[in-house]
């Protein structure tokens, strides 16, 4: 029984307060938690009070059309709602794909989401890796020579590492890729990275001239809505309508729904969070190069900080209250911390300090 899971990892989120309130004491409002790259700031006000007046309905299932939402996307990016899904969660839709695939092959960067490899395997894929950690296209694009995979999947900005590639050069990687051969596009990020450098910004309207991409967006990052689990996908209509095949019904709640509908409408709450995440960044940048840390400029809202001993200092850091991702697990010494607020940052410096030195 389950020897198709045999070789199967499973997903390790980052740990939750509750686990170190049981296991090291700390009152609840002591912990800092910064290894799940949430959004400090939480959701926009507007989504919080939608939510409340909405909570009388919790027992009635959502609009199964999800209308309202797709049509504020649908504004949002310029397209049609036909070329939107919704999901569980962005992952939820990469599943979607997967599923509808069936790949044999599965080409994907060194390191990366992890739930790409997890929901590959479920359905017996070989998993091919380049062999840079980061995404480096020409080894994508010779491994998808060689090995001709089913889909391709590039997040970006990359999570756990935090660097971003080139807008111009993913389309022109995707136009050397045959149709026959699906490119998942995660932009789980691409808020943050669209804010600090233009280049980086993938329009998802501009994947749509195309028969084979997919992108795939979440409200769990910049939207602050990570407890709620809504994502979303966008490709042509053709794409979206097999997609929907395998979508569950109600596969969101009824106050999740609402949470995204009135996040969206909250701009400026959602880029008062994003700009303050690059002005708290700066202070673990300059940490890291008055320490001779090195580091990964990030896109995202984490950073990856390399040092020796990096369990060794994630313990040190937990015993304090203050919950960060070890990266050993990765092959290598470093530590990633989500960006918090300023008084969390500062109490995670000043401990950081203490250890490095």
């Amino acid at each position: 029984m389950f020897e198709n899971l045999n070789n199967l990892k499973t997903y390790e989120a980052g740990k939750p307060i509750e686990l170190v309130v049981r296991e090291y004491g700390i009152k609840p409002s002591e912990i800092i938690k910064l290894a799940s790259n949430e959004n400090p700031y939480g959701p926009p006000p507007m989504a919080i009070e939608a939510v409340k007046k909405t909570a009388k309905n919790m027992h009635r299932y959502p609009d199964d059309s999800y209308y309202e939402l797709k049509d504020a996307l649908s504004e949002r990016f310029d397209i049609k709602n036909e070329n939107i899904i919704i999901g569980a969660g962005s992952d939820q839709i990469l599943e979607f794909a997967i599923h509808a695939i069936l790949p044999k092959k599965v080409l994907m960067a060194g390191i990366t989401f992890a739930m790409y490899e997890i929901y590959s395997k479920q359905f017996g894929a070989e998993i091919l890796k380049t062999k840079s950690d980061k995404h480096n296209l020409e080894e994508f694009y010779e491994i998808y020579k060689q090995q001709n995979p089913e889909i391709i999947f590039l997040c970006i900005p990359n999570n756990p590492l935090g660097e971003c590639i080139d807008a111009k050069d993913v389309f022109s990687f995707i136009e050397k890729i045959d149709d026959d051969t699906l490119i998942i596009i995660d932009g789980a990020y691409q808020e943050y990275a669209s804010f600090k450098d233009k280049n980086k910004e993938i329009k998802p309207k501009e994947i749509l001239k195309y028969k084979n991409v997919l992108y795939t967006g979440t409200f769990s990052k910049a939207y602050g809505l990570g407890g709620m689990r809504v994502g979303y996908g966008i490709a042509n209509e053709f794409i979206i309508k097999n997609l929907h095949k395998l979508r569950p019904p109600f596969n969101i709640t009824t106050l999740s729904l609402k949470a995204a509908i009135e996040a969206l409408k909250d701009k400026e709450f959602v880029k008062m969070g994003i700009e303050l995440n690059f002005e708290e960044m700066k202070r673990y940048e300059i940490f890291a190069k008055e320490n001779n840390l090195n580091f990964i400029e990030s896109y995202t809202n984490f950073i990856v900080l390399f040092l020796k001993n990096s369990t060794s200092v994630a313990n040190n850091l937990l015993k304090k209250g203050i919950i960060v991702r070890d990266m050993a697990s990765y092959g290598f010494d470093a530590i990633r911390i989500t960006i918090g607020k300023k008084e969390e940052n500062e109490k995670v410096l000043n401990l950081l300090k203490g250890l490095v030195n």
